[in-house]
């Protein structure tokens, strides 16, 4: 027995499987099959009736979960480069890339540190002084709607949360 009647077949198949598998994202060989037959389901369906499959109609005809059959499908599509060109601006000509557009100024880790900051400060607060707060700030309640909630005056408000406010301002400080 020559060595090519066993290596040409081997290397044959070790080709397919690269150019199947070596993909830039991995995807499990039951998941491309699944992808495979469904392209196959979709372009049946729109030739017969001439229109699109939906998600639930794929899942009920090969009998599989709609998440898997989501799964499949996206395993199938493209991957795009985080720094590939996704704008072109139609004035000037220039291209940004997602990663460009995903670029803050701002700095996040100091976002996070005043965010958990103020709910630390928020929670010491006493309940009526917390639901002022909230209620202001983060429901975005005037100062009218918030004394009519409470039972009090808008003025009360006002002297109230001018309070709360100078209070934390006065623990920021400190800390």
């Amino acid at each position: 027995m020559k060595l090519s009647t066993y290596a040409v077949p081997y290397m044959i198949g070790e080709i397919k499987r690269y150019i199947r598998d070596d993909g830039p994202v991995k995807v499990s060989r039951s998941i491309k099959e699944l992808s495979i037959k469904i392209k196959e389901l979709q372009r049946e369906y729109f030739y017969k009736k001439g229109e699109e499959i939906t998600i639930n109609q794929i899942a009920k005809e090969l009998k599989v979960a709609k998440e898997d059959i989501v799964l499949a499908m996206e395993s199938s599509s493209p991957v795009d480069s985080i720094e590939g060109n996704t704008y072109t601006n139609q004035k000037d000509g220039n291209s940004i890339s997602l990663i460009e557009t995903l670029a803050s100024e701002k700095n996040e880790e100091e976002l996070i540190t005043n965010k958990i900051t103020v709910k630390q400060l928020i929670e010491n607060l006493d309940t009526r002084d917390k639901e002022i707060i909230l209620l202001r700030f983060y429901k975005e309640k005037t100062q009218a709607q918030v004394a009519k909630i409470l039972g009090i005056t808008q003025v009360q408000v006002s002297r109230i949360e001018r309070k709360i406010l100078g209070n934390m301002k006065m623990k920021l400080k400190e800390a």
